[in-house]
């Protein structure tokens, strides 16, 4: 009787360092579009939790995803990714949203800055705001905290993620401003563009026909939907078209 061989199963390392980004162009053409521009564009999806917000409502950033998965109350894992991390990558910390630490601050935020890491992005906490809105880093953060942290526990480096209630995968590409921050998927990235910069002319046009006196419920074409949800106002028995303007 033969016995089959025992079936070794390999974790995947803690760090993984080679991963796809995607094209550096690319990347700088999306981010002409507003993080709110490209959730639509892209069919409603990518929105990372409205729970994690800038600390600065002034900084924005696109870049590709290196995500981390640390422990609560623990940096070790962002230390390491900084260490890995390349220009223009975005940090998306994973520590179980656990609010009371902070977990990053002024000085590896400067080890950022000084690597060219375009943003940090945390579902924990952070701290030394002040200094780090001075810094200039894009530091978007689930909570501030100034609790403190230590560097003892493993992790892991460029997973796919779990994080504000989306899937991000390593090397997908990371957009946030004042608005909120969208995920694109790496190989979705030409696409999105396309369907974004449609949107953002779409938009424009309409912000003219404003200035020049159109009204939304005619761009919008409200007047069939409005009629047949049976709306009613106080012109009805003098006006045919109820103020709602012709069709």
């Amino acid at each position: 009787m033969s016995i089959a061989p025992a079936v070794t199963r390999i974790a995947p390392p803690h760090v993984t360092t080679r991963i796809e980004r995607a094209d550096a162009a690319a990347i700088e053409r999306l981010g002409r579009s507003s993080s709110a521009t490209i959730h639509e564009a892209q069919g409603r999806r990518g929105a990372l939790s409205s729970t994690i917000k800038p600390i600065d409502l002034e900084s924005s950033f696109i870049g590709s995803a290196v995500t981390v998965v640390g422990g609560v109350r623990d940096n070790l894992m962002l230390q390491v990714a900084i260490h890995f991390a390349q220009p223009g990558d975005v940090l998306v910390v994973s520590t179980g949203a656990f609010a009371e630490a902070g977990t990053f601050g002024d000085v590896l935020g400067n080890a950022c800055k000084a690597k060219g890491i375009a943003a940090l992005v945390t579902d924990g906490g952070v701290r030394d705001t002040q200094d780090l809105r001075a810094l200039g880093l894009p530091v978007f953060s689930g909570s501030v905290s100034i609790k403190g942290t230590v560097k003892e526990t493993l992790g892991y480096i460029n997973q796919p993620l779990v994080f504000g209630d989306e899937i991000i995968h390593p090397g997908d590409v990371i957009k946030g401003d004042a608005d909120g921050i969208v995920v694109v998927r790496r190989e979705e990235i030409d696409e999105v563009i396309a369907l974004s910069e449609a949107r953002d002319a779409d938009e424009r046009e309409l912000i003219e026909l404003y200035k020049q006196g159109r009204t939304t419920i005619d761009l919008c074409k409200l007047h069939d939907k409005l009629r047949e949800k049976g709306i009613t106002t106080d012109l009805d028995g003098i006006d045919p078209d109820q103020g709602l303007g012709e069709r």
